[in-house]
């Protein structure tokens, strides 16, 4: 993969193989780095793992001129393709929305997830209405065509969690706005909050498109969600948590016991610490 349109259709074809694509999210270039090197195919950003680690908190907080620096600096240092979470787009316009997407673009990324959270609600949970983001998904696809980059597209829903109704409702309105930005030109579609089998089942079947679903307590093993056709699987802020959730474990145990023992095992060195900052080409890696 030597161009950032071969990688976007590397990046695209895994999400139709037999095996459902696993997706790690990485918050800066060390973390994405471990994730390439683990084997992983492509790599995606995690706008609360990423920014968090900048000092914003998640959603659009942070000025979008940083997230591109930082998606830029992740993609700068991988071989693999990297997709950008650029959360609901930084604009309520379908113009705003695809020069943010021309910006990620510019900066190496080769995919994008959109959401329809609307971050700029005073409620905190406000929602676009279909048809907005059905037009953004629109301008995003006619933006990656004048660039001629065939821009792979995640439009996420968070009507699951932030709608009105009762679960079959919410799920109902779910599948109609999927459906609805799968036929705008989104590649894939990522329904925030789906993790219970048979809504999982029933929402695959309605879409007939990849569908992402994000890892979180209760969510079924790997072979279960590729049976229920499951085609993307993607961490989401998992990994963040992770590590953050190891620093705690550290802290605790050298402030309550003495003991370096978590701190030391299973730690990489300087030197493997300080070639994840190398950029491939200088490491002589293939």
């Amino acid at each position: 993969m030597t161009t950032q349109s071969e990688k976007a259709e590397v990046f695209r074809g895994l999400h139709h193989q037999p095996r459902a694509l696993v997706l790690p999210n990485a918050w800066d270039v060390p973390s994405a780095r471990v994730f390439e090197d683990a084997g992983f195919p492509a790599v995606a950003t995690t706008s609360a793992g990423l920014m968090v680690s900048l000092g914003y908190r998640d959603g659009e907080e942070m000025p979008r001129r940083g997230l591109v620096e930082a998606v830029g600096r992740i993609a700068q240092r991988l071989f693999i393709p990297v997709s950008a979470d650029i959360v609901s787009g930084y604009g309520r316009t379908p113009r705003a929305v695809a020069a943010t997407v021309r910006s990620v673009v510019a900066a190496g990324a080769i995919g994008i997830n959109l959401e329809d959270h609307d971050h700029r609600n005073p409620s905190g949970r406000g929602l676009f209405s279909t048809r907005s983001q059905v037009r953004k998904i629109e301008a995003i696809r006619n933006m990656a065509a004048e660039v001629g980059i065939p821009l792979v597209i995640n439009a996420r829903t968070d009507v699951l969690r932030l709608g009105s109704g009762d679960p079959a409702e919410r799920l109902q309105e779910a599948i109609h706005r999927a459906v609805a930005f799968r036929d705008a030109g989104a590649d894939c579609v990522y329904p925030m909050g789906l993790a219970e089998p048979e809504a999982i089942a029933t929402f695959v079947k309605a879409v007939n498109c990849p569908v992402n679903v994000m890892v979180r307590p209760g969510l079924p093993p790997l072979a279960e969600l590729e049976r229920l056709g499951v085609r993307r699987v993607s961490f989401g802020p998992a990994a963040s948590y992770a590590t953050m959730g190891l620093l705690k474990r550290i802290s605790q145990e050298v402030l309550t016991q003495g003991s370096f023992r978590s701190l030391v095992e299973g730690a990489i060195t300087h030197e493997e610490l300080n070639r994840l900052a190398v950029p491939r080409e200088s490491t002589g890696s293939p």
